[in-house]
């Protein structure tokens, strides 16, 4: 039996990007700062107290890849390595810090050309882009038109949103176009449908995702959103380690918003959840399930979501702790010819400014046979796709039929 899992830690960075001046990140350190923070007494709350307890994640290498990013082991991260475990760190060869970037390296596909964003001015979408989706979704217009952080511009405008049937539109540094709307006044499938218009709509301005954002409440109650949030995304360019493996004939099974990442393709059976104890459950029903020389992909997307973008230190520290107690029930559910990988897309440092992701390296720590120790530092995300391949005995399929991508030694290359 040998089976492959790679489990995606949405935002969990340990800094030392090459490239991080080109972004603005210099010195930005996802897990490198929550530990200075939990050290220094700053993050303890009901829910925890202390330094950050990461025992498990440890012993896969966790603190040696911050070392090997950074130069330092973080407070609290020291300890004995598991002698079945290895360790790398990986820079992103992509040009983004998004996450559809960082996932399709992960799976083998490296972005040379940087997605279009809309620009940090009010209005900031076209309005020709308006124009045309209110026509194509007949829609009486649309509020929010700017940069914002979806809980807060939910709150400002869901009042105005509920009474004038029009959907709140907003972006951020990323290259997507949220729409929120409410479940109720306006309609879930509504929503999905009005997303399904924008997508292409978006396209001549090479926006990578249109995201539906739906929410419940009022204005005495508060608007909150809820987990029925579809990505609307833009497929990958060129053939991944989820193509490879579907065309190969092999079990896939997607955990999490992998199937919306991927718009799709390649990702097998989807096992959607809300929340990462959920998503870690689902994970779990996964692993029993999948069979020989399968593939398990897997997103944990409440560390970004809840608590990078929301810089909440105290949450995010928790959330990883919470992850770390339930590692072990993975674990022990592997097979000994299993391929366990743990990594990040990106970092969303919590206490850097704004609200963006950061452009960070990312742990790489594995559980498989013959691999051990230091795998040094990879100026490649895609080098987890060459490992799983080679231990799934899968061959990348030729680019040749995507005009703007070509092969290369650990993946494609968008030009």
């Amino acid at each position: 039996m040998a089976r492959a899992f790679i489990i995606v830690l949405d935002s969990v960075g340990i800094g030392g990007a090459p490239d991080a001046h080109r972004f603005g990140d210099v010195g930005a350190d996802t897990v490198g700062h929550i530990a200075e923070v939990c050290a220094g007494g700053a993050a303890d709350g009901p829910s925890r107290t202390g330094p950050l307890h990461l025992p498990n994640l440890v012993a896969l290498g966790l603190g040696q890849t911050c070392r090997l990013s950074t130069g330092r082991v973080p407070p609290g991260l020291s300890g004995e390595l598991d002698g079945c475990a290895a360790y790398a760190s990986a820079a992103e060869a992509s040009k983004g810090k998004d996450t559809p970037s960082g996932h399709w390296e992960i799976a083998g596909v490296t972005t040379e050309t940087q997605w279009g964003l809309f620009p940090e001015v009010e209005p900031a979408f076209p309005q020709e882009l308006v124009d045309e989706l209110c026509s194509a979704a007949k829609l009486p217009g649309i509020l929010g038109n700017r940069h914002a952080s979806g809980t807060e511009i939910i709150n400002e405008l869901g009042d105005e949103h509920i009474r004038t049937g029009k959907p709140i539109c907003y972006t951020s540094a990323d290259s997507v176009f949220q729409i929120a709307a409410h479940e109720d006044a306006f309609g879930l499938d509504h929503l999905y449908r009005v997303c399904e218009l924008a997508k292409p709509l978006t396209e001549r301005w090479d926006i990578a995702r249109v995201i539906a954002r739906p929410f419940v409440g009022d204005h005495s109650s508060g608007f909150v959103r809820t987990g029925h949030r579809r990505d609307f995304m833009t497929p990958p360019l060129s053939p991944t380690l989820l193509d490879w493996a579907t065309e190969d004939g092999r079990d896939i099974i997607s955990v999490g918003k992998i199937g919306d990442i991927f718009a799709g393709r390649g990702t097998g059976r989807i096992l959607p959840a809300h929340g990462n104890d959920a998503l870690f459950d689902r994970t779990l029903e996964g692993c029993r399930e999948l069979q020989d020389d399968g593939l398990l992909f897997a997103n944990f997307i409440d560390f970004d979501s809840l608590y990078g973008h929301r810089r909440d230190v105290t949450g995010y520290a928790q959330a990883l702790e919470s992850f770390d107690r339930r590692l072990p029930e993975l674990l022990d559910r592997l097979d000994r010819d299993d391929f366990l990988v743990i990594t990040a897309d990106h970092g969303c440092d919590p206490t850097w400014r704004g609200t963006d992701h950061t452009r960070e390296q990312v742990p790489v720590l594995i559980r498989a046979p013959h691999l051990r120790g230091s795998l040094g530092c990879w100026p490649t995300y895609a080098q987890v796709a060459s490992l799983i391949a080679e231990h799934l005995g899968l061959h990348p399929r030729s680019a040749a039929a995507h005009p703007r991508v070509h092969p290369c030694a650990a993946g494609a290359v968008l030009e």
